[in-house]
């Protein structure tokens, strides 16, 4: 039974419905891996176990009538804590928070429940979503099954810590600046950002009930799996228009070319020279794209025209300055802990690394946010993303790594992390490889594709075209036959 729980979710929806195992087992080896497990982990801050329990023998009964209710008919999942959820507690980590009780789903949770599957509870996070480690002020901190000493990363930490452990199959994450991607590459799962604007975040907090709709732009809404075909499933089950959000453009799902390893164009970057990544992560990505070059890919060393990291986090921090005041409230809690974020990435870390991950510089513009401001920032955004989708026109995929560092132990928020003798702020180390990509709007798919000598886990992020999604993750799957490197942390 223990064997299930690290079982890809699309094989339990398949087993479900041969009758090999019924949602009912499958449940139940789930929670007893989360009540073997969590405690130490903490990656499950709210379990809602007698409902998932009931709502699997009433799968079982509907299929033993003929009914089935979808694609994920009686497979349990987990749900990060920043979505709302009908009858279960939302808190995103956030003490005002703490007893909420949202009067409907997100609509990315509706729209899983719908296609039958099973929410078993809440995973941890950073508090508000805001942090690359995952602690917060209600719950304990999330400890990477790898090594608990380590931070699992963030902010959905708790979501990729449970996958690794087989306390979930399936969880949903959303990143605004690398919360799905950063997590899965510490725990070495599967995780997919997808296009700006391709799922409905109707239901996503940091924004707080009662404030205004502001994360219009670069917020992004995903999954983390334990497979390609995981990932896949779940984008078509929850992409497309939603009428809570009718911004969400009506755009249909591509037909992907069906390209092997020989016809694919793979633009490739094992680091950008203004921020080396770590040594193992350097030799991660150069193994990686030596093996698809084995395998037939035509691989070559690029980098977008005019890529000014310093241009691009400039100008995502004004846009993330302008929005994220108006966000949650400016009450004294909050305003002492972005005081204590701003005084470490002001400080903290190589002054020559400093002024690329320094948001002290955008707190003029917290403080007294303009709508000109704002405006400019959205066009110079606009023109941004015209020239990535031009430089990435003539390549299939970019791979390039997703983070400075692998996952590291756990430290004060925003401290600075050593990596190969230097000290990085934290906004870098964590953050330069992941944000252009909020910025431009870009699909990203992560895979893992190794381990450090001590066994921490590597990913590596294949970045796709805009709307192209289901080309993206068939080109993915394609890599990861060739390279991918899934494996089970020990003692789970």
């Amino acid at each position: 039974m223990t064997d299930l729980t690290f079982a890809p979710a699309h094989q339990l929806a398949r087993m479900i419905r041969d009758r090999q195992v019924s949602s009912t087992e499958i449940v139940e080896a789930y929670l007893t891996k989360i009540s073997q497990h969590n405690s130490l982990l903490n990656a499950i801050c709210t379990l809602d176990a007698e409902p998932a329990r009931k709502r699997a023998q009433a799968a079982d009964l509907a299929l033993a009538s003929g009914k089935n209710w979808g694609r994920l008919h009686g497979v349990p999942i987990t749900v990060k804590d920043i979505f709302e959820t009908a009858n279960i507690r939302t808190t995103a980590g956030y003490i005002p928070l703490k007893d909420y009780l949202p009067p409907q789903d997100a609509t990315i949770v509706a729209r899983l429940k719908a296609a039958g599957a099973i929410v078993l509870g809440k995973s941890n996070l950073a508090e508000l979503g805001g942090d690359y480690q995952s602690t917060n002020s209600l719950f304990p901190r999330v400890n990477n099954p790898w090594h608990l000493d380590y931070t699992p990363g963030g902010s959905s930490g708790g979501s990729a810590a449970a996958i690794a452990a087989g306390l979930s199959p399936l969880d949903l994450g959303n990143d605004f600046g690398g919360s799905i991607r950063q997590p899965a590459h510490f725990c070495g799962v599967y995780g997919l950002k997808p296009t700006d604007r391709r799922i409905s975040t109707a239901g996503v907090i940091p924004e707080t009930p009662g404030m205004p709709i502001c994360l219009r732009q670069m917020m992004t809404v995903g999954c983390l799996a334990r497979s390609i075909a995981d990932l896949q499933l779940c984008f078509e089950i929850v992409a497309g228009a939603d009428p809570r959000r009718p911004d969400v453009p009506p755009v249909p799902l591509d037909t992907p070319t069906g390209k092997s390893l020989p016809d694919l164009k793979i633009a490739w970057s094992d680091e950008w020279a203004e921020v080396p990544v770590a040594t193992a992560i350097k030799s991660a990505m150069v193994a990686s794209a030596d093996r698809l070059t084995a395998a037939g890919a035509k691989v070559n060393r690029w980098l977008p025209p005019n890529f000014n990291l310093s241009e691009i986090f400039d100008l995502y921090g004004r846009l993330a300055a302008n929005v994220n005041r108006y966000a949650q409230p400016a009450d004294l809690y909050n305003l002492r802990h972005s005081a204590e974020l701003l005084w470490r990435t002001a400080t903290q870390g190589d002054k020559k690394l400093r002024h690329l991950g320094n948001y002290s510089s955008f707190l003029p513009t917290m403080l007294n946010p303009s709508l000109k401001g704002y405006f400019q920032a959205l066009t110079e955004r606009d023109s941004f993303i015209a020239a990535m989708d031009a430089a990435l026109e003539p390549w299939d995929v970019w791979i390039c790594p997703v983070a400075a560092t692998t996952a590291f132990t756990h430290r004060p928020a925003w401290s600075a992390i050593d990596i190969d003798g230097r000290s990085y702020p934290h906004a870098v180390a964590n953050g330069i490889y992941l944000l252009p990509f909020n910025l431009s709007g870009q699909p990203a798919v992560v895979i893992p594709i190794g381990q450090t000598q001590t066994g921490l886990p590597i990913g590596m992020q294949i970045v796709g075209k805009r709307w192209r999604e289901m080309e993206l993750l068939a080109i993915a799957q394609e890599i990861d036959n060739a390279i991918g490197n899934f494996r089970q942390p020990s003692g789970y």
